[in-house]
Order: C-alpha cells, then structure tokens, then sequence
C-alpha cells in the first residue's frame, strides 16, 4: 500500500533529508531546508523490474551520422564551446547580475538567425518590448529572431511543437520557469529540476540547441541544485567586473571540447565585443620597467594568454601585524610560495605586507604561475625591475625545485609574436623556442640571484 513520505531539500546544494533541520548537513547552509512534496513509496511487488518496455543496444561502431557544429557567428563564443554549438546540446551559462548574459546571447541569437537558422529566445525576466528596446541598442532590431516572453514550461513545449525545431532555443531564464505539473514556487530545487529536465528531454529529440542562463548564489556558483550541472552538456561562467569593460567567457564543463577555454569580449556602447588577441589587453599599459611586474604565459584550455602579475612589499615597523592580500590567485598557495622563499632562500617576509595582484581582473588557476609570482615577489622585495622583455613560467615545490609543466612550446611562440625575447623556466629548454632565449633555473635560490645580480 502506498504510502506519502516527506522529504525536505536544500536550496543551496540539492541535498535531500527526511526531516527538517536549522542547518543543512552537506553544505552548512542556514535556514535552506524545504519541503518538498509527498513522495508516494510503493510496497515490495510494485518494483520497477517489470511492466516497462525493452530497449535496444547498439555497438559503439554502429553507423549513423556525426553531429555537425552550428557556428554563433561570434567567433571567441564558439572558441569557449570548443567549436560552436552541437545540436541536442543543454547549456548552462551562470554569471553575475548585469554582467552582460542576456546581451550576449541576445547577440548570439540574432548571429544564428541571421545565418539562416531558426533561433527562438524566451524571456522570463522581461518582457517582449523590454528585449525589443536592447535589440534596437545592439543594432539587431531587423534579426529574424522569434521572441516570446513566458515562464509556463507547458506552454513553452506546447508552442514549439508546434513549429519546426529551432536551431537555437535561449531560456533566459531557468530560476523563471515553472511546471504546473510540480508543487512550488520558481525557483525552487524542484522546479528548477523539473522545468530544466523537460526542455533538455525536448533538446535531445529535436536536435535543438538549447542554452540555459542560470542565476548565481553571492559566492558566485551556480543557483539551484548541483544536479542542475550535471543534466546539461556544457556549463561556461560569464566573469568580470562591472566596473571594467573587460568580460571572460569561461567553460567550466564541456563533453564536446576542452575545459577551461575562454573567450574575451569588451562590453562597449554597441554590445559586447571580441578581443581577438587577449594578452595585448592584459598587458596594456607596461610602458616603464616597474619593480615587482612579472609576464606569466598562461594556458586557458588551448589558448596562450599571456598576463601581469604585480606584487608589492612594504615594510613594517616592528610588532606590527603584517597583512596579506591577493587578487586573482590563491591566497594558499601565495603563502606555501612565500614560506618556501623564506625556507629556501633565505629571504624575509615576515615583518612586510604582501600585496599580490593579477592584472586586468584575471584569475589565474595555472600551477606554472608559482615562478613568475615569486619573480614578481623577489623584485618587489629587492626593488628591482626585472627585464621587459622577459616571461616567467614554472611550477615550484616545496623543496624549491622548479618543476616542468605542459604546453611549454605554446607558451614560448606566444610569448615570441608578442616581442618578449628571453624566457625563465624550469630545466632544460623545450624543443621549440620560436626565436626566444630560453633560461633554465633548477632550484628557486638561482631565481633570486638572477634578480639580485640584476641579470
């Protein structure tokens, strides 16, 4: 006999539990528990090894056709989802609010109907004549782009089955949508759930490209359950700070391309725009030697960018609590590199603020940016500039070895196109240099006495 059992869902991270609690278990969160509705339990015999209709196998070699990648017109868009969009696709786009979501898709959208494909852009946060005044802004008032501004998932999957399949399905967005067919408000983990299981199902049948914005917590992760990333194909971070012009478009999860690629897009009066060539951006402005500046070679995904990283040390009175501050790298392994200088190398910190930034609002996650921020760090603390046309790259240990890492020959022919002619890094050189004088330094101690020495 059936019988209803209560469960309660944490609108944080997903987590379900069978009683309500003040604090959620898995994530520590406050006062996200909810409930959801009654689950129906069924006895022994009513199992689910029975009554279902059998399926058919196929080999992995068994013939059919390969999906062909639609391109967005918008060339550093496709770059970030590893080639353009794949039909039957789910994506999932999070980003802050006003960072430039809904203008970029909009752009993209209009790209992909323009190009002759059907493109259908669905707003639940404003309405028809709201998206119609940006359109008119970005110059994209003649697209041939079907609007419609809805919430009611029934009435979404009601309407496009309708018509033929677009190509392109824009959800704008999924916190928005609501299934009568679920208890809830929008924007519950049920309903987000839900709503977003039924419009990927429809993606996977008609070969439509669907694209989800997703609402993010104030951490900048994601709103709604975890599981939300796990359903869609690709989930990208639209990043940067609305007080520069500058905006990432990062992958952080892609099943059809490489992770961690990024496309660059300056937010300007017309829309957003493409930087075609990124590490120009990021190291705009290095006119004038200045000590503690170092250019690191970073890999997003395939992609060379090359950035500043900047540091600066000011000494302290004695008994003064030193503080230290980084943007744009990790503050623990900022502080595992000054202990290893300090171990290692005989140098002091202790009694001086360190100040640590990336230029440009970048964030770095490349384990070979650890030499370029201690040649930033040493020069800093010796005041001395360190060459201009130097780039720095290299993974150190805690025995302050300098260890090799991947993509070396990428990051020196990106470096070399970009007039940078001597090159820092671990060991022996790669096989390709493409032109550039490449040092090799072992041990961390040899870093510092190149900077001390002034060579």
């Amino acid at each position: 006999m059936a019988k209803p059992k209560r469960r309660y869902i944490c609108s944080a991270c997903g987590n379900e539990s069978n009683r309500w609690q003040g604090q959620c278990p898995d994530c520590g969160e406050w006062n996200t528990l909810a409930e959801e509705a009654p689950q129906t339990v069924f006895s022994q015999k009513h199992h689910l090894s029975s009554g279902g209709r059998a399926i058919r196998f196929e080999p992995l070699d068994a013939p059919g056709e390969t999906p062909v990648r639609r391109t967005t017109g918008l060339p550093e868009f496709d770059r970030a989802l590893g080639g353009g969009l794949v039909p039957g696709s789910a994506i999932l786009m999070g980003g802050e609010p006003g960072i430039g979501k809904s203008t970029l898709l909009l752009q993209a959208t209009a790209k992909v109907a323009l190009s002759g494909g059907a493109a259908v852009y669905i707003s639940g946060e404003e309405a028809a004549g709201q998206v119609r005044l940006r359109a008119e802004r970005l110059g994209l008032a003649k697209a041939p782009i079907q609007l419609a501004a809805a919430t009611s998932v029934r009435d979404i999957l009601t309407t496009l089955g309708q018509m033929e399949p677009p190509a392109l399905l824009v959800i704008d967005s999924i916190q928005t949508m609501h299934s009568d067919q679920i208890e809830g408000a929008p924007g519950t983990v049920s309903q987000v759930r839900g709503c977003a299981f039924e419009l990927i199902r429809y993606a996977k049948e008609n070969g439509t490209a669907l694209v989800l914005v997703g609402h993010v917590t104030k951490d900048g992760s994601i709103a709604g359950p975890r599981v939300l990333e796990h359903m869609v194909d690709v989930v990208m971070s639209f990043e940067g700070e609305r007080s520069h012009q500058y905006r990432i478009l990062r992958s952080l999860k892609n099943r059809f391309g490489p992770v961690d690629e990024i496309g660059v897009f300056a937010m300007e009066g017309q829309g957003l725009t493409e930087v075609g060539n990124p590490s120009l951006l990021f190291l705009s402005g290095r006119d004038n030697p200045v000590a503690g500046s170092a250019v690191f070679p970073a890999m997003e995904g395939t992609r060379p960018v090359l950035v500043e990283i900047q540091a600066l040390i000011v000494r302290l009175a004695s008994g003064a609590t030193p503080r230290r501050a980084v943007v744009g790298w990790d503050s623990g392994r900022m502080a595992m590199l000054l202990a290893v200088l300090e171990a290692r190398c005989g140098l002091s910190f202790s009694s001086a603020e360190v100040y640590l930034n990336v230029a440009g609002g970048y964030r770095l996650a490349d384990p070979a940016a650890d030499l370029a921020v201690a040649a930033a760090l040493v020069s800093a603390l010796a005041d001395k500039p360190l060459p201009a046309d130097a780039v720095w790259y290299g993974e150190v240990s805690l025995a302050g070895e300098i260890r090799p890492v991947a993509h070396s020959s990428i990051r020196l022919r990106e470096s070399a196109k970009l007039g940078f002619a001597q090159a820092f890094g671990p060991g022996d050189p790669p096989e390709r240099t493409d032109g550039a004088r490449y040092k090799g330094l072992s041990v961390l101690p040899n870093l510092v006495d190149r900077i001390m020495a002034g060579t």
